[in-house]
């Protein structure tokens, strides 16, 4: 069918469904309904429903409300573009003086041709995000009457129904709490927002051809992608779509439309999904002829060649993550995350005795515990992000009752190298201090890498950000290598007797070793009772340190049923530590962590995305940053940057507002701001520049003089 043909087919028909839908508008709803059960079920073709994200919004800022559309079996609803034909929704608010809506959040939509006419469509329940802006006039407790009036159109391939619907809700002024009840829903519904870009794009028209060019990593794995554009006239949605790759380029090709917007907005569908929001402005696109090849697309858009370049490029991503990721490991092994729990290893390695193969086997075991436990953690990351789950790297700490768990394992370890009791008599073949053995080297191993983590920051942000966007079996040999990395230090050792020799000989001189390498043990103890006062309160902390004086009671009663010779020296410790951890399952949920405050008085609040984006409109600089209790890095920077009085004096003078997201818990609307930078874990340090388009990433090891530099620009 010629186009003209097509073009006037869709015109006559949208013609109509327009006149159908001003008709309607002059019914009540229930003729919308009793019109409906002429050609579906009785009911509703696509039920709506109006869900506030947070009951007791804050006066002055931002809350979010779902529209949530669920159609029925065979029908749809529409994009905001809806494509070919159709009808996007239309909202009439009702609302209180003050209180404004932002432009409506639409999840990435879904491709059906139906005769030669694309449309963009949802064949799924899904939800319409609308962010409302809070008067801050409001006092607290104020009700607040919420109402829309929906028009949207229901389909399916034999008819098109235009459906209303009025829903409303009512919140009242308070502290801004997200409801519960709500909770995963809204991380569900987020996590299906397409992901901005980050960067502009370009495009140019030539003829009757619309070429665009996104900057995108060759390595980003694309599966049958597809160009929704939701400029109006910009594209022929039913038009072939042509995807090339041109290095870090993607660079898409199709038939132009009756209209040139600037500038051109659009989504790009990726692998699993997932999509890119961008615009593009007018500017010069690299010709077609000299891309690398076929990225991906629908069938028939591909060959051999493009998929061969696609697969050299992820092969190249993958290996410059890799070195990343091992060159990290190696430099965690310095960081005062891992460097305690590696002391527990000096003793065993100046007491090797078994030769050559003694020393290979710990190096192995040591190495095959760190590289475990990274895969592990990675690919518990992937598969939490598979099913539509928030997480970044590190997230085991964000979870409390590990802090607990491991201020427990690291007492206890510091009190054997204190001598309160040993290792001996419970397990002679896995001793992590005293001699070694191929089972203590793997759980020392297990140990580190548990605890190295946090420590990752200044090394590993690009690689583990690559990693994330790698296929799932590249993702995890990133993972291993920062495992590879943290473990090489001790597989050079054993597998070269030259430099074993070099290591002091056994002598009474270990013992003294053995007490101090205690302290840095109960030092990093005493960091984690300061995590855990982040997380829980005050009584949550004074009750950990109960459960840790009743672990080293038990431990005590075991150390002198040892040196008394008495069969059943681990009964008190085990005791001990059964009723420790159990009571410490349950002491988050117990002591949780009053909500806190950003201090205003310092041009320092909270992160939030909407008011984020409301600052930057003002023309003052500002600082944004991700931190997290248990992140050293994190901590470094704000003590010896960020906290100075230089670095605040030079804030005041510049008006620099300083944005902190607290990351130590976890937070899925975080998690994705991080991933949207390529980041999987903190620190994140982003400075916007008035008038500027893209913030500036800053380094993740800050300085005074960088900082009081950037705000007297």
């Amino acid at each position: 069918m010629p186009i003209t043909i097509v073009r006037c087919f869709v015109t006559v028909r949208l013609l109509a469904l327009v006149a159908v839908v001003g008709v309607l508008t002059l019914m009540p709803i229930r003729d919308v309904v009793a019109q409906t059960s002429l050609v579906g079920s009785g009911d509703v073709m696509i039920q709506t429903s109006l869900v506030a994200e947070s009951t007791r919004p804050a006066a002055g800022e931002q809350t979010t409300i779902a529209i949530v559309m669920q159609p029925q079996n065979g029908w749809h609803g529409y994009w905001k573009q809806p494509g070919s034909v159709g009808l996007s929704p239309q909202f009439s608010w009702q609302l209180p003086e003050g209180m404004t809506p932002e432009e409506p959040r639409y999840p990435v939509p879904e491709t059906l041709l139906i005769g030669g006419l694309m449309n963009h469509v949802y064949e799924h329940p899904y939800a319409i995000l609308v962010p409302l802006n809070v008067p801050d006039t409001l006092d607290e407790g104020t009700t607040i009457p919420v109402r829309v009036d929906l028009q949207y159109l229901a389909c399916r391939e034999d008819a098109c129904i235009p459906e209303r619907a009025t829903l409303s809700t009512e919140l009242s002024v308070g502290d801004g709490a997200i409801s519960p009840q709500h909770q995963a829903d809204f991380n569900r519904w987020r996590q299906a927002l397409p992901r901005p870009l980050g960067a502009r794009a370009t495009y140019s028209l030539a003829g009757d051809r619309l070429r665009i060019s996104l900057p995108l990593p060759a390595g980003v794995e694309l599966d049958q992608p597809h160009l929704f554009v939701a400029s109006e006239g910009a594209v022929d949605p039913a038009a072939k779509q042509d995807f090339r790759r041109r290095g870090d380029e993607l660079i898409v090709e199709t038939t132009a439309g009756e209209t040139s917007p600037e500038p051109l907005e659009a989504v790009v569908t990726l692998a699993g999904g997932t999509g890119l929001a961008f615009q593009a402005d007018p500017g010069p696109v690299p010709l077609q002829g000299s891309a690398e090849g076929v990225a991906g697309g629908p069938p028939g858009s591909g060959d051999e060649a493009g998929a061969k370049a696609g697969e050299r490029a992820v092969l190249g991503v993958m290996l410059t993550a890799l070195l990343g990721a091992i060159a990290g490991g190696v430099l965690l092994n310095i960081m005062p995350c891992v460097f305690p729990i590696l002391s527990l290893k000096v003793l065993s390695l100046a007491r090797l005795s078994g030769g050559p193969r003694e020393a290979r086997r710990e190096a192995l075991a040591y190495s095959a515990g760190v590289v475990g436990v990274c895969v592990l953690l990675g690919a518990g990351i992937l598969a939490l992000r598979a099913a539509g789950t928030q997480v970044g790297w590190a997230f085991q700490l964000q979870d409390p009752r590990v802090i607990v768990g491991l201020t427990l394992l690291i007492t206890a370890i510091a009190f054997n190298l204190a001598g309160l009791f040993e290792l001996g008599g419970f397990n002679g073949g896995a001793r992590l201090a005293e001699k070694g053995g191929a089972g203590g080297a793997f759980w020392t191993g297990v140990l580190a890498a548990f605890v190295a983590t946090p420590c990752s920051g200044p090394f590993m942000a690009t690689a583990l950000g690559a990693a994330i966007l790698l296929p799932a079996p590249a993702a995890l040999t990133v993972f291993a290598g920062l495992g590879v990395g943290i473990a090489l230090p001790f597989l050079i050792i054993g597998y070269f007797p030259a430099l074993r020799r070099k290591l002091p000989r056994p002598g009474p001189w270990m013992q003294s070793v053995r007490r101090c390498l205690a302290i840095p043990m109960l030092i990093t103890a005493l960091a984690l009772f300061w995590v855990l006062g982040q997380q829980l309160s005050s009584d949550g902390v004074v009750a950990t340190l109960g459960l840790v004086m009743l672990l080293v009671l038990g431990l005590w009663l075991t150390g002198l049923r040892q040196r008394n010779g008495n069969r059943w020296a681990w009964g008190p410790s085990a005791v001990a530590a059964v009723m420790a951890l159990s009571a410490g399952w349950l002491v988050p949920a117990a002591f949780s962590a009053p909500s806190g405050s950003a201090d205003e008085t310092l041009q320092r609040v909270a992160f939030d995305e909407s008011r984020l984006e409301a600052l930057r409109q003002q023309s003052t600089p500002l600082l944004l940053y991700f931190t997290a209790d248990w992140c050293v890095t994190c901590k470094i920077n704000e003590t010896n940057a960020i906290d100075r009085q230089a670095t605040r004096e030079a804030f005041r003078q510049a008006g620099v507002t300083t944005m902190v997201g607290d990351w130590t818990n976890g937070d899925p609307a975080m998690t994705a701001f991080l991933n949207r930078h390529d980041r999987t874990g903190v620190p994140l340090y982003l400075w916007y520049a008035p008038g500027a388009e893209n913030p500036r990433v800053l380094p993740q090891l800050l300085t005074p003089m960088l900082l009081a530099d950037l705000a007297a620009q």
